[in-house]
């Protein structure tokens, strides 16, 4: 239900909110492409996996919009293929050395793998602009120059487009028979070598999926910021991407989006009353949702739906029971 109903329930709201509301809606872009890593995140979970550093993917993807903007085609048709062909790139080169370690070696592999991009983006000043980061020109759009209303609009659309086409192509992805040897390795993995079916090999897959789902929410990011920094490659950026999946809930691709919704949402309402105490209202929410909810926020409402659904039959008995009492006759 939640795929067939809820979740294109939300994004046609969310696709009629900009024309409603008149906003540019920067604030849910920012949701949007936030949400793209921790479906990366999420997806790498099925296999019982966790990486401390997708923080690089999405660096590379901010990071390539800004280099080929300023070398060679500022348009943002070509800015987004060119960040997931290099995010591609750079997650098959990494996931060939992660794959072959678990668990809390492959999280630590990962977190090396992006202090070492963070180390180089900050040390190469010349080309990176070094702590200051890459100023990012606002890119054209087919062509045509667009005013900064006009330009976070669009950006708003593509962004949610790309979020929508990411979250079905996953849940497909999921119910595929990789996605199932994906979710095999972290039951039995010996189970699945004996099967013929190479665990190396699907999570490989699974990887490169999740770094360019990474890359292109970092492109994004980017675009609407304006700016790429070291710090988006950075440990706590990763370990950010980790608490909105749990944040939301790592049994579906929805949790990506409430997560992001819900993290970017107490960040910015904490931050404008209650000042640099924020990231405090951040751990006091994650600790609640791990002691009282562990499926997250798309668990809750999953529950209540399942309880929704077992209840129903127990009252059409009850009235079956009640009708037949009722007509003097036994039930």
């Amino acid at each position: 239900m939640l795929m067939r109903i809820v979740l294109p329930v939300i994004l046609v709201i969310a696709a009629a909110y900009p024309l409603v509301s008149g906003s540019s809606g920067a604030f849910l872009t920012i949701v949007w492409s936030k949400a793209l890593p921790v479906l990366g995140i999420i997806l790498l979970l099925q296999a019982g996996q966790v990486s401390f550093g997708h923080a690089m993917f999405f660096a590379v993807g901010a990071y390539t919009i800004g280099f080929v903007g300023r070398t060679w085609a500022g348009d943002l048709a070509l800015l987004l293929p060119a960040a997931v062909a290099t995010s591609l790139v750079a997650g098959l080169f990494v996931g060939v050395f992660v794959v072959r370690y678990r668990y809390i070696f492959f999280g630590m592999l990962n977190l090396a793998f992006s202090m070492v991009l963070f180390s180089l983006l900050e040390k190469m000043i010349h080309y990176t602009g070094g702590s200051d980061g890459l100023r990012i020109a606002r890119p054209t759009i087919l062509g045509q120059v667009l005013q900064r209303h006009e330009y976070e609009t669009i950006l708003y659309f593509v962004s949610l487009g790309l979020l929508a086409i990411a979250l079905y192509a996953l849940h497909r992805f999921l119910d595929s028979p990789i996605g199932h040897a994906l979710k095999a390795i972290k039951t039995n993995e010996t189970r699945l070598e004996y099967l013929g079916i190479s665990a190396r090999r699907t999570l490989l897959v699974a990887y490169v999926v999740s770094a360019v789902l990474a890359g292109l929410g970092g492109a994004l990011f980017a675009a609407i910021q304006g700016i790429a920094t070291p710090e988006y490659s950075y440990w706590v950026r990763s370990g950010e991407f980790v608490f909105v999946a749990i944040l939301g809930g790592t049994g579906h691709v929805a949790g990506a989006l409430a997560g992001a919704f819900v993290y970017e949402f107490i960040r910015a309402t904490a931050a404008a009353y209650v000042g640099d105490t924020w990231q405090l209202t951040l751990g006091v929410v994650l600790l609640a949702v791990i002691l009282f909810a562990p499926n997250g926020i798309v668990g809750i409402f999953g529950g209540l739906g399942r309880r929704l659904r077992k209840s129903e039959p127990e009252r059409d008995e009850t009235g079956r029971i009640a009708d037949a009492a009722r007509a003097g006759g036994r039930p």
